[in-house]
């Protein structure tokens, strides 16, 4: 066996199994030895039954002393009963839906039962325990890693799968850290890592695993972002003239914040350079980063170039071109917008005029990206919402033109560290002032309790002339799990327009409507011809509609918080006082505390620490498409001093051989191209 050897050709892995693996993804003897552990139970605590804590897990070595039990309770719920002992006491033990019990524990055998003793004294009850048979156990009295599955894999399955794994080729692992490094670094081998993160011997082997793969993890994200960004300061870019920022400043209709001047400065002096922009603007909602887009694309326009802008919808899309439109047009700026929806016609007379040089700005979705779409000379690269595309993405769009500047915008608030950290290879812009005329957003939150009183309020506010939205967080009945909690956008919908509110307009938007239906349902509110909009989280970027005073979001505790705060900032972009009603019964004391840090300050960048501390990085890029390699061990959160260490480390090794050249660092290199998957022609 080695690391290539398929899945399948493991004991007990037919075609069902192989495709439940697939979705884990994993296809590979290697891949299994990569999917690491998410969490440990110490099983290593042995009690005797009179002696068992009442408040944690324990194993019990006890003998089966009758036959179990099976009794048929009602449809769907059996039991099984059996009764253990040990020299001590007695062990009530029950199995819900598990009718192998019956056969499978025999009287007359020790087991080793692996739960939690409940009641006291000698008398003892246990439900649903891991048992196995004493002097035969595997997943008993050790630290038994816990794994993420999916539907049709247990945790044992996996389990006694990655042991095979490791039997098999566990000794082909390859040592990619240079020897002096592991002995600066004080780090485990990685044998012994790989053993260890997976069947660790005792914590404070785990506790060595998981130091060695997270610093090395942490050491190749490093390598990989300093080789990007020396890759991009080793390019030539095009070298524009400068302009005065007062000729731009004329055309806006309010004066900027000084984060935005900042902002517009420093892309301008990139421009000038002579090497590539590649900077990211991340601001709060309404922070006013379409101006400092705007003046880059003006800058380059006014070098006789072109400019380019990506957005992730259609209606952001729009939305882009009508504002963009009307400011730059006095400068004599000609935008144009190109979108899938568009007719064959109307994309081709676009095509034809952009390769003509005929289009300055050229605004899209996606579209952007088709073979069909030629630039005459294009000097610039403005994509939206960065973290809804891909680096190749935005790759594809730069090689349209002859290394072209970058400018990429977020709309989701990151703590500057780790925003220099994920976006190693860009620099970092922050706009965190609000314009002026900005209205704050008060945010409330309610529970059941408080439903018809908010529902009035809704009223109130379509009375006064306002709109209102209100959000679930899934579309139909039967979509999650836990439906009985969730309020069904389409059954919701249907609900608040026939009975509650039958004489208002109330529209639905979701991600699973055409395009051409959404935009539909979008333009009608936007209009005022709809007085509610219930939506599913497709309203989060992208819709401006200054008459909306009021959102309501359904189920509020299913939401990250910058999730959260990126709804909230749908509300407040008028003249209007503004609301945000966030509805959760949740008790857990942590959902409580991330409800009400959103309740207590409008600071997107506030929020984005309070979220990171919460729940960690993956929330602020939910099914992370932003083409950066995913972590597995690492934690941006939890293991700050480690990537501290690991980034000296990588820049030391840099200086001594700075594109990894020299034949010992090649595993490195090799690594480091496969950690940055998709990318490594970036990195060749």
């Amino acid at each position: 066996m080695d690391w290539n050897t398929p899945v399948t050709d493991l004991p007990g892995v037919g075609a069902a199994r192989a495709r439940a693996l697939a979705r884990l993804g994993i296809a590979t003897a290697g891949d299994l030895l990569t999917h690491y552990p998410r969490d440990y139970e110490d099983r290593t605590l042995v009690s005797a039954i009179s002696q068992a804590p009442g408040d944690r897990p324990v194993c019990i070595h006890a003998l089966v002393a009758d036959p179990p039990r099976l009794s048929r309770i009602r449809k769907g719920l059996e039991l099984v009963k059996v009764r253990a002992v040990d020299g001590g006491g007695q062990l009530e033990l029950t199995f819900f839906n598990q009718a192998y019990v019956k056969d499978a524990l025999r009287p007359g055998i020790s087991y080793v039962f692996y739960g939690v003793a409940e009641g006291t004294g000698s008398r003892r009850r246990m439900t649903n325990p891991v048992f196995e048979p004493e002097g035969a156990a595997r997943f008993t009295g050790r630290i038994m890693p816990v794994y993420p599955l999916t539907a049709g894999l247990s945790n044992n399955l996996l389990a006694g799968l990655v042991g095979r794994a490791l039997e098999g080729c566990g000794d082909q692992v390859e040592e990619i850290l240079p020897p002096g490094l592991r002995r600066e670094q004080s780090l485990a081998s990685a044998r012994f890592a790989l053993q260890n993160i997976h069947f660790p011997e005792d914590a404070e082997a785990l506790a060595a695993a998981k130091r060695r793969l997270t610093f090395q993890e942490f050491f190749l994200f490093s390598l990989g972002l300093a080789l990007l960004r020396r890759r991009r300061d080793d390019q030539t870019g095009r070298v524009l003239s400068p302009a005065p920022l007062s000729d731009f400043l004329s055309l806006l209709p309010f004066a900027p914040t000084g984060a935005q001047r900042r902002a517009m400065e420093r892309s301008a002096a990139d421009m000038v350079s002579g090497k590539p922009m590649n900077r990211l603007v991340q601001g709060d909602v309404g922070s006013g980063k379409t101006a400092v887009a705007a003046h880059a694309a003006w800058l380059a326009v006014k070098n006789g170039c072109q400019a380019a802008m990506m957005a992730p919808t259609e209606i952001l899309a729009q939305q882009h071109f009508r504002t963009l439109s009307d400011l730059l047009a006095p400068a004599g700026v000609r935008v144009a917008l190109l979108t899938g929806s568009l007719r064959a016609a109307e994309k081709r007379t676009i095509q034809t005029a952009l390769l003509a040089g005929e289009i300055d700005l050229l605004v899209g979705t996606h579209a952007l990206l088709t073979a069909g779409v030629e630039f005459r000379d294009l000097a610039l690269v403005i994509t939206d919402e960065q973290h809804r595309f891909g680096v190749d993405q935005r790759s594809a769009l730069a090689a349209k033109g002859t290394t072209p500047h970058v400018l990429v915008m977020s709309a989701t608030p990151i703590p500057r560290t780790l925003a220099l950290i994920l976006y190693g290879d860009l620099e970092v812009s922050v706009l965190d002032e609000l314009p002026p005329g900005r209205t704050p957003v008060e945010t409330y939150l309610v529970g059941e309790d408080k439903r018809e009183r908010m529902l009035g309020f809704v009223r109130s506010q379509v009375r006064e002339g306002r709109q209102a939205y209100i959000v679930c967080p899934m579309v139909e009945e039967g979509e999650e799990e836990t439906t009985a909690s969730l309020k069904a956008a389409t059954a919701y919908a249907d609900d608040l327009q026939s009975r509650v509110f039958p004489d208002l307009k109330v529209g639905l938007v979701h991600g699973r409507m055409k395009p051409k239906e959404k935009q539909a349902v979008m333009a009608a509110f936007a209009a005022g011809q709809l007085h509610i909009l219930v939506s599913t989280t497709v309203i989060e970027v992208g819709v401006d509609v200054p008459n909306a005073s009021l959102i309501i979001i359904e189920n509020a505790d299913r939401f990250g918080l910058s999730q959260l705060h990126q709804l909230r900032g749908r509300v407040g972009r008028g003249k209007h006082r503004s609301y945000c009603v966030l509805v959760s019964d949740s008790r857990n004391p942590d959902t409580r505390q991330r409800l009400r840090a959103l309740c207590s300050t409008t600071d997107g960048f506030q929020i984005a620490e309070e979220d990171l501390k919460l729940r960690g990085p993956g929330d602020f890029f939910g099914s992370r498409q932003h083409g950066l390699p995913q972590l597995r061990v690492a934690s941006f959160v939890d293991d700050m001093a480690l990537l501290t260490q690991a980034q000296d480390a990588a820049r030391a090794l840099l200086e001594t051989d700075p594109a990894l050249e020299q034949p010992e660092h090649r595993p490195l290199l090799d690594q480091v191209r496969l950690l940055f998957h998709g990318g490594a022609e970036r990195l060749n």
